[in-house]
């Protein structure tokens, strides 16, 4: 159990850095397609291909949950689902132009929104829209989706298998119904298990995700929820700390008074048992809130040190670039970043004038690169080296004279150019990576920025 007081100490805003720099701290504030086009049509590779990972943003949902930091379209119209992969399949074709390489697509994850609200068979439509533009066919990759247990039906796991699906992340939350009616996401844990255990008899491998923190959350009822989970064996589970950011997100998260929300030290608490359990359940601790059994490939990436970390999350691809598709996505092409416009409509219009809809983004300087690599490697591995560059000496060692009170306190160890998170120091690991970033030297930051740290 952690102390209260480093528990006072860190429990900071602070990033969450699925990309360094943080989107906040953006620089190119009026990216446009033209710029983009360029900075796509530099990428130096050393084959006539290269390897991507492609997230597709599917942001409808028939009802908000009050939780969620997503972007998001609320509607119950199904007739707006063709014209939107229209669209998505237009915007990738115009990607197909403007990258100077034959894309080799590594992993394709969609994500919402909410996926399956989707009919199957214009998720069909799209997956093998995407390929018939590579190479005519799905070349074997990961393929994943997000689901709600709420909307995925046989025929979504049927067909979705078919055209190469294997792997399925439902949204579960909490099964406690106070929390469930709090959020606006009711499903009960005989819906969840009816769904799961059909997913695992079509042949897929499923995660479920889990959030610590909601409205009216409690140490037994949360409880209760892990014991369930538990249940299921789901072979991987995220367990995301809710971030509330009602100044951001506007009146989503507005559904409930911040007294209802657990208080810092009773939301460690709800975490810290919650990972108690999973690890006696036989679950391996993978990075910052991820949790996956011993014969998951997440696992095993993890203990080899090949895990890496996108704006997908954790994953077992190496990738050197992501593109995003769809209204609000982010491409990652390493030296840069973008992202598409976050309105739907405005969104489609661009995309049936010829425009990749990109409104904003980042190019990153040579520093920049430096930090971020350190950043990805303890995000993912818990620790990282300075390299032996002359260039970065003075900044590397302003981070080491950062990090000492960390190093004090327990949770950071330095041996020569190394620095390692300690056990103790692994919950704080968003603390840790602050230390190495550049945009947070300031005393001006704004803190409403991000959500905090525990």
């Amino acid at each position: 159990m952690i102390d209260k007081e480093t528990i006072e100490k860190y429990n900071v805003p602070g990033p969450r850095y699925t990309s360094y720099p943080t989107v906040p701290f953006w620089k190119e504030k009026n990216l446009n397609f033209h710029h983009w086009s360029r900075l796509l049509g530099a990428i130096q590779t050393t084959n006539n291909h290269t390897d991507i990972s492609l997230y597709i943003h599917l942001p409808f949902c028939e009802s908000l949950c009050t939780f969620c930091g997503c972007h998001k379209y609320i509607t119950k119209n199904h007739n707006k689902e063709s014209a939107y992969i229209d669209s998505v399949l237009k915007e990738w074709k115009l990607y197909q132009e403007h990258l100077p390489f034959s894309p080799k697509i590594k992993e394709l994850h969609l994500g919402g929104g909410t996926p399956t609200f989707f009919h199957p068979n214009e998720i069909k439509r799209l997956v093998e829209g995407i390929f018939s533009m590579v190479n005519g066919k799905i070349e074997p990759c990961e393929l994943s989706f997000e689901a709600h247990p709420g909307t995925t039906s046989d025929e979504h796991l049927s067909i979705l298998h078919q055209i190469g699906f294997r792997r399925v992340s439902f949204g579960i939350q909490d099964y406690d119904e106070k929390v469930q009616h709090a959020i606006h996401r009711i499903q009960s844990f005989q819906e969840v298990a009816a769904i799961h255990q059909k997913a695992i008899k079509n042949g897929y491998t499923v995660n479920h995700d889990l959030v610590y923190g909601l409205p009216f959350q409690t140490l037994n009822g949360f409880k209760n929820t892990i014991n369930k989970t538990i249940r299921l064996r789901p072979s991987r589970i995220a367990l995301y700390s809710y971030a509330h950011v009602p100044w951001i997100k506007g009146t989503g998260q507005r559904g409930y008074d911040d007294n209802d929300l657990p208080k810092d030290l009773e939301k460690r608490a709800i975490y810290e048992m919650a990972f108690s359990m999973l690890l006696e359940a036989g679950y391996i601790s993978i990075g910052m809130d991820h949790f996956a059994l011993p014969d998951d490939a997440l696992s095993k990436a993890f203990v080899n040190g090949t895990m890496s970390r996108n704006f997908m999350g954790y994953t077992t691809q190496s990738t050197p670039y992501m593109i995003g598709l769809g209204m609000s996505a982010i491409s990652d092409i390493w030296g840069a970043f973008a992202q598409n416009d976050k309105n739907i409509t405005s969104y489609q219009k661009q995309i049936d004038n010829g425009i990749i809809p990109v409104f904003r983004g980042h190019i990153l300087s040579e520093l920049e690169l430096e930090i971020r690599q350190y950043i990805q490697d303890l995000m993912c591995n818990f620790e990282t080296t300075f390299r032996n560059d002359s260039n970065f000496q003075v900044i590397h060692q302003e981070i080491k004279e950062k990090l000492q009170g960390l190093i004090t306190d327990g949770l950071v160890e330095i041996s020569e150019d190394k620095v390692k998170s300690t056990t103790k120091g692994r919950p704080f690991i968003r603390n840790i990576c602050m230390a190495f970033d550049q945009d947070l030297k300031s005393e001006i930051v704004n803190t409403n920025l991000f959500s905090k740290t525990i």
